[in-house]
């Protein structure tokens, strides 16, 4: 005879452990919720790791030459943020790792005179200030240099350190979960719950709310049960990846003729220490739809236009194709803002996406919103599933799986402390 489940009943069930559930989850339980968030690849993959890293304040959509409704609507997250990482938000990120605490924008010499008076203007004094010659990063202090160049307030975080300090602080929270042993479920009055089955006994999991925060998952978790409702847009990116060998770090935007920056480079480092250059931009948004081949040397002659002083002989090149998920706009519109909503035909059903990096505060702050108006209250029923599920671990970077070491960490340091009997042992 097969087991009868154990029903385990909770208040918040996040599915997704990407920047959006992960900073739900943080928030839900500084509250006092019982939570668990179950993730079926690995913390953080996808979306989310795939990101620049970029905490903005809108301003790279200025480039029209005027504020937007997505530049306000974003405005405040560089301070929201840096509260938190300061351990005096509502999230304590005090472990995440800050690679600039600026971002630059840069040109050429075609810089448009609506554009150039809109960024000295009074309406953007604070939030972007012209740098002098004598300020500039290494990158552009070359004497060919002739663009204009400005610095931001948007600071640039490192995403791996960011999903390894929000997973901290919900360790006992953050489950595996394996699709082919587990179902969503949807009875006749629209209430969802979660069947897993575990080989010590099959679980149903109830939540007065069950979030999904999977990306571009999210339709298909919706799908499990039926529905279409939040309905989901997907955005085709492909980025570049450059392994260099140039010591210097680089953050920056290079504006175009275009209402989005021509090329955006960030900077990161492998765990050998070797420098990678992340390029995304217009050039991710028009490289979606070429080959890997065809888009490394777009990109190859994009630096060189850009930047032509530098040497990018011996440099290896990767590319990732990634779907930025939002919910669907009239239009396929950008969204301005995050996005969460209950899903029609589901009653305790939230459906959620933070269409960027920067938004994952709000799209929390709207979920909790929403818990109060439903006049969801605290069980503090806390149950501990890792009897039952694995914890989930902690995704690659996508630079980690493009640019794989020679050897593992650990036979590094074997090397490193290898006895001389060892060598003997080997002729």
């Amino acid at each position: 005879m097969s087991q009868s489940p154990l029903p385990i009943h909770l208040d918040l069930a996040i599915i997704g452990g990407g920047v959006a559930g992960l900073w739900l989850a943080n928030r839900a339980k500084r509250a006092g919720f019982s939570i668990a968030l179950f993730e079926a690849k690995a913390l953080g993959s996808e979306q989310t790791l795939a990101s620049q890293g970029m905490i903005h304040g809108g301003m790279k959509y200025t480039l029209a030459g005027a504020l937007t409704g997505a530049s306000e609507a974003i405005a405040e997250m560089p301070k929201h943020w840096r509260a938190c990482l300061c351990g005096e938000g509502d999230v304590d990120l005090r472990h995440t790792r800050i690679l600039s605490d600026h971002f630059f924008m840069w040109s050429g010499d075609d810089l448009g005179s609506k554009l150039t008076g809109f960024l000295a203007s009074k309406i953007t004094r604070g939030r972007v200030e012209p740098v002098h010659q004598d300020r500039r990063p290494p990158l552009l202090r070359h004497k060919d240099f002739t663009g204009s160049l400005y610095r931001l307030e948007d600071i640039v975080i490192d995403a791996p350190s960011l999903v390894a300090n929000l997973a901290l602080n919900v360790k006992s929270h953050c489950f595996q979960i394996d699709w082919s042993q587990a179902k969503l479920h949807k009875n006749a009055e629209g209430k969802v719950s979660l069947r897993i089955d575990t080989p010590e006994q099959p679980l149903e999991i109830h939540a007065q709310r069950f979030v999904f925060t999977a990306g571009k998952g999210n339709a298909e978790l919706l799908q499990q049960l039926g529905l279409a409702s939040p309905a989901m847009q997907l955005r085709p990116l492909q980025q570049v990846m450059v392994k260099h060998h140039h010591p210097f770090d680089f953050y920056g935007h290079c504006l175009g003729q275009e209402s989005t920056p021509r090329l955006t480079i960030s900077s990161h480092r492998l765990p050998d220490g070797a420098q990678v250059w992340y390029l995304g931009g217009s050039l991710a948004e028009k490289g979606a739809g070429m080959t890997p081949d065809d888009l490394i040397e777009q990109a190859k002659q994009e630096l060189g236009e850009l930047i032509p002083w530098v040497n990018l002989e011996g440099a290896e090149w990767a590319t990732l194709p990634i779907a930025r998920a939002e919910p669907l706009q009239p239009g396929l519109l950008r969204p301005d803002n995050a996005f969460i909503a209950h899903a029609e035909g589901a009653s305790n059903l939230l459906v959620g996406w933070p269409t960027k990096l920067t938004l994952a505060p709000n799209l929390a702050n709207q979920a909790l919103d929403l818990l109060g108006d439903a006049g969801i209250t605290q069980s503090h029923n806390n149950i501990n599933l890792h009897q039952y599920l694995p914890y989930a671990e902690l995704a690659k970077t996508p630079w980690e799986l493009a640019f794989p070491p020679a050897m593992s960490a650990e036979e590094a340091l074997a090397l490193r402390f290898r006895e001389p009997d060892d060598e003997d042992d080997q002729q």
